[in-house]
């Protein structure tokens, strides 16, 4: 019976979980909009974006690296911004979806393989 071993992909997704577990706050923290809770949503959301653009300006994806670090302003818990309304919920949904597609999107060479060496 031969092994059946499946090939390392050549590169890796670094962003993913955090875009994945941006979403999942956004989402979860919308019956939270206007709530006294709303503040750790906004840390939360706000550092796992700059996570986020951290790897795709390693990843050298400077359009990600632009559209995070306006989702950490947007959302940053230091002079937080106090929307409330429709707006601000079709903001975290969208946020939310930017978030995974980034996620999904950012990848760098995996070390060791013939593309890193590039």
């Amino acid at each position: 019976m031969a092994s059946s071993t499946r090939p390392t992909p050549d590169r890796q997704r670094n962003a993913l979980v955090p875009g994945i577990l941006t979403a999942a706050v956004l989402i979860a923290g919308i019956p939270l909009i206007g709530s006294e809770y709303a503040i750790t949503i906004c840390f939360i959301v706000a550092i796992l974006a700059l996570i986020i653009a951290w790897f795709a300006a390693q990843a050298k994806q400077w359009w990600w690296t632009v559209v995070m670090v306006a989702i950490a302003v947007l959302w940053n818990p230091i002079y937080p911004f106090w929307f409330t309304g429709v707006a601000w919920l079709v903001a975290h949904v969208i946020a939310s979806a930017l978030c995974v597609v980034a996620g999904v999107l950012i990848s760098v060479p995996r070390p060791g393989t013939d593309a890193a060496r590039r």
